[in-house]
């Protein structure tokens, strides 16, 4: 009987080094993986394993093209590793434990603080489950030629990677991008989580200090306060989610507050600093501060989870030596995603467009068509809808109110409370509204804001009003299911039918129903 094969080492960790995530890296990154001979030459070399490179690759391959795919660390970049996926895992567990919700419905509070680390667990494990779809096999087998190392930029015709050469028509940047830090005095010296590394914990924080009250911090402040923890939440803006319609962000700022997270909103950070009393992530973390009155707050916490700002990864590339250009916001691209040098593209968070998932796929769309077909894809073209993650929800697509009266932009504003729909009372989640953006004397939709405890998974019909031009009447000649919470798409349509109902209209229905 042969001995059990023995696993390779791998040179890359995820903390805790425990059987999910190694089973992850097994798939993103094998320590046994041997990069393929290079071909003659490749119709696309894609750098970078996130989304946009992963479906640019895998599109393009299955198109018949030849395709080198390029990642210096793991697979799946942000969205699988460090982004959506860990976070959604995180915001689930701490929806399930929120007994402030449950309390309506006569439910005791559970016993006890909960299993933090079971939670953080779970969400390992899934992720692992999850990581198949991204591997270095999978994408191996559809074709695509995988290669574990650095890629750089030797010319503008090839790509360096582990001293191999790999030859190309066209090249796609998409590497993606990281955590920056701010300029905070003493920030440099103190050791602190960001949405890289705070998916690593395995025990609950004490007290979380967030500095940031954009979307991460923000679900990241309302999902730790509902697992149990301390949380304040720092901010220069007077509000959360600065970038949101203002009533939006004032219903999720109530609800973060009706959670427990303590607000410092108006804040100027004079310093932070660690105390002398522990060692790396046992010390305190001490943010002294004034607030927006004027007054002087220090802060004492276990865990500091900073969530402000990003920066482009484009060291090492190479990018100089073939006339690619790039700042603090990214790599500089037109219209059609082509770089200063116009045989490389660039796609996703790199760029400097807006940093979500679902926009990096579409990218990839756009590069496969203009990079290896005829050149007609446009980034302008593209409606991008985005949610964040709280509880509730915010779901936004296409214009705000104040950016149509910016850019005088005639319009009707039509707006549904979630208390006016039933099964947004009967859930006890009548936090929110829907508002609609109406062309002016139409029902046409030029923009939406959704704030419901589910919006995202009611954004998909909005956004396709708005990407397609479809107006109101659409939905109020469509049946809804009775009850949901989408309810309230069709009560907008309802409202708007109404306020049509001119009292010139009215007078000739009056005159109408007289005669008969």
């Amino acid at each position: 009987m042969s001995p059990p094969r023995e696993e390779p080492e791998s040179d890359v960790r995820i903390e805790p080094w425990d059987e999910h995530n190694q089973r992850l890296v097994a798939n993103v990154h094998p320590a046994d993986w041997s990069n393929p001979a290079p071909k003659e030459r490749y119709h696309l070399v894609v750098i970078g394993a996130g989304t946009a490179g992963l479906v640019t690759a895998i599109v393009a391959a299955n198109l018949g093209a030849d395709v080198a795919l390029i990642e210096r660390h793991l697979m799946g970049g942000d969205c699988l590793n460090v982004g959506c996926v860990p976070s959604k895992g995180i915001i689930s567990a701490a929806r399930a434990w929120d007994h402030r919700r449950r309390e309506p419905f006569g439910a005791a509070p559970p016993a006890g603080d909960g299993d933090f680390a079971a939670a953080m667990e779970r969400m390992r494990q899934l992720r692992a489950g999850i990581s198949h779809v991204d591997s270095a096999r999978r994408f191996s087998d559809a074709g695509v030629d995988v290669f574990l190392g650095a890629g750089r930029f030797v010319s503008d015709r090839e790509v360096e990677v582990d001293g191999a050469r790999l030859r190309f028509r066209r090249a796609v940047i998409a590497t993606g991008a990281r955590a920056a830090a701010p300029p905070i005095p003493g920030l440099d010296r103190v050791e602190h989580l960001t949405n890289e590394t705070v998916f690593s914990l395995t025990e609950r924080p004490r007290h979380l200090i967030v500095i940031g009250a954009g979307p991460i911090g923000c679900e990241m402040a309302q999902a730790f306060a509902q697992l149990g923890a301390r949380v304040s939440l720092i901010d220069q803006a007077d509000q959360v989610l600065v970038r949101e319609d203002r009533g939006a962000a004032e219903v999720v700022q109530a609800a973060m507050q009706h959670d427990g997270v303590e607000l410092f909103l108006g804040a100027e950070i004079g310093e932070i600093a660690q105390s002398a009393d522990g060692a790396g992530g046992d010390a305190a973390k001490i943010v002294r501060l004034t607030d927006r009155d004027g007054a002087e707050h220090e802060l004492r916490g276990d865990r500091l989870l900073v969530a402000v700002g990003r920066a482009p990864n484009v060291e090492g590339l190479g990018l100089e030596e073939v006339g690619v250009e790039y700042d603090r916001s990214g790599v500089k691209v037109d219209d059609k995603l082509r770089t200063t040098n116009r045989r490389i593209y660039a796609a996703g968070d790199v760029t400097p467009h807006l940093k979500f998932t679902h926009l990096a796929d579409a990218h990839a769309g756009i590069v496969i068509q203009n990079a290896l077909f005829l050149p007609t894809a446009k980034t302008a073209k593209l409606t991008v809808p985005w949610v964040t993650y709280t509880s509730p929800e915010i779901g936004h697509v296409g214009l705000y109110e104040h950016q149509a009266k910016e850019q005088g932009v005639a319009i009707d504003v039509i707006e549904v409370p979630l208390d006016d729909v039933d099964r947004a009372i009967l859930d006890g989640e009548q936090e929110g509204f829907l508002k609609l953006v109406l062309k002016k004397g139409s029902d046409r939709i030029l923009g939406a804001t959704l704030v419901a405890s589910h919006a995202g998974d009611m954004m998909p019909p909005l956004a396709l009003a708005v990407t397609h031009g479809l107006g109101l009447k659409t939905f109020a000649g469509t049946i809804f299911p009775y009850p949901t919470q989408g309810e309230v798409l069709k009560k907008a349509a309802n409202l708007w039918r109404k306020q049509r109902l001119s009292p010139r209209v009215a007078k000739v229905l009056r005159l109408w129903f007289r005669a008969i």
